[in-house]
């Protein structure tokens, strides 16, 4: 399948490959293989190769022409062409996988070895000028202009932000710190500033460097900032920032950090030096945290006024407070549900001395209803049924029934127990 495309045309095509997918083709090789093979098996395959470093496959096509499979990868490592092999036969593959990288080997006869002798056959002083000038241009590269790093994200000053897009805040965060912490050139920070600006973003950036084509990559950051951040001055923020308060049930490390990210923006914006950002910090601290009192004590803020604690050290602080504070409060709740609760207590007790009462109550009618039998099984004589009257089980309640038979019962006690004339007998 490689014959029938030559070398030069799949350098040019991974080349291309890598301009559309906006990758740097020093750090890419494409593979062809016939089948389709999984992306994990791949590169596992090109991992076993350590020149490369890690592999990770960023694309994938398939040529019906040539009936292969194309696939785009990535290395960390630079793709060194003397430490790469041409193809490769992976463990469980039948036919061996072509490798095609950007990077041409070197000539065997170096023109450097050649000096201080006689020039190589064919060769000029004005070609050894030019091999030892790229040479050392090379050498004179940064290290981190060719290596791979994380891209921007898109971002196009539209309101309300696209979806798969940065809000100005986030990008120019990354911005400001790719431009701040990465070796790379002036030039290359610039590039990858507009590469990932598109829409009214990019045509501001553009507009820049029609007046300054060199211009710096911190002088586009401040353009972008300008044309669609806030237009407030930095007296403006920095009243906003004094402003700044605590909300209900925020965490004190929470606060902090919105006081930071003002405090930031003040400090840029040329609002208060930067010389006194560290005790502006904690005085709004003081100022604004309205619902952390007894933390701020526990920090003893107030005493470091004179001396106040960095960013970092202060955000560290009031986590451990909080962690602190968050432990406790899981303790006493555990302490809490050990304990029992006195009104829970309270209320059984209530419970069980209703059913008591009820338990008498109950009793009571019992032993009244029985009552009539017993007084007629004591007495000397009949006692009338006609006085007990019996009970109703239609309109009268039971408790009615049961007075009835306890009045009857008591009249007819005190008729037999009355005393009468001498030689009489009450009947």
């Amino acid at each position: 399948m490689e014959a029938k495309c030559s070398a030069a045309d799949l350098v040019q095509e991974l080349k291309d490959w890598c301009r559309r997918e906006e990758l740097d083709d020093a750090h890419s090789l494409m593979v062809l293989i016939s089948e389709d093979v999984a992306n994990a098996q791949i590169e596992e395959a090109l991992g076993t190769i350590k020149a490369l470093g890690r592999v990770r496959v960023r694309g994938r096509t398939v040529s019906l022409r040539l009936d292969s499979h194309r696939v785009l990868c990535e290395c960390k490592e630079t793709v060194d062409p003397s430490k790469v092999p041409p193809d490769l036969l992976p463990e469980g593959q039948t036919k061996k996988w072509m490798i095609v990288i950007a990077s041409e080997s070197p000539a065997p006869p170096s023109p450097l070895k050649s000096l201080p002798g006689d020039l190589p056959e064919g060769g000029s002083a004005e070609s050894i000028i030019r091999a030892v000038g790229d040479l050392l241009d090379k050498m004179g590269k940064p290290s981190g202009e060719n290596s791979s790093y994380r891209r921007l994200r898109v971002f196009s000053g539209t309101l309300p932000t696209p979806v798969g897009e940065e809000s100005l805040e986030h990008w120019l965060e990354h911005a400001r710190l790719m431009v701040e912490e990465s070796e790379c050139s002036t030039k290359e920070k610039r590039r990858r500033i507009m590469e990932s600006l598109k829409g009214p973003a990019l045509a501001v950036v553009k507009a820049v460097r029609t007046t300054d084509p060199e211009v710096s990559p911190a002088l586009c950051l401040e353009a972008i900032e300008s044309a669609f951040g806030s237009a407030e001055t930095g007296e403006d923020l920095y009243f906003a920032f004094r402003l700044l308060q605590q909300q209900p049930k925020e965490k004190l490390s929470d606060f902090l950090r919105r006081v930071e990210l003002s405090l930031t923006r003040v400090v840029r914006r040329g609002g208060l030096p930067t010389g006194r950002a560290d005790r502006a910090r904690v005085e709004q601290l003081l100022r604004g945290a309205v619902h952390s009192d007894m933390m701020l004590v526990q920090l003893k803020l107030r005493e470091r006024k004179e001396n106040p604690p960095s960013f970092l050290t202060l955000l560290s602080e009031i986590r451990s407070e909080e962690e602190y504070e968050s432990s406790r409060m899981r303790l006493n709740t555990s302490v809490q549900r050990v304990h029992t609760n006195p009104a829970t207590d309270s209320r059984q007790d209530d419970v069980e001395r209703l059913r008591t009462e009820i338990q008498e109550l109950k009793s009571m009618f019992t032993a009244l209803s029985t009552l009539p039998s017993q007084v007629v099984a004591d007495s000397k004589g009949p006692v009338s049924r006609t006085k007990m009257p019996t009970p109703k089980t239609g309109g009268d309640s039971e408790v009615a029934v049961l007075r009835k038979q306890v009045k009857n019962l008591q009249k007819d006690n005190v008729g037999r127990t009355r005393p009468g004339k001498k030689g009489e007998r009450k009947t």
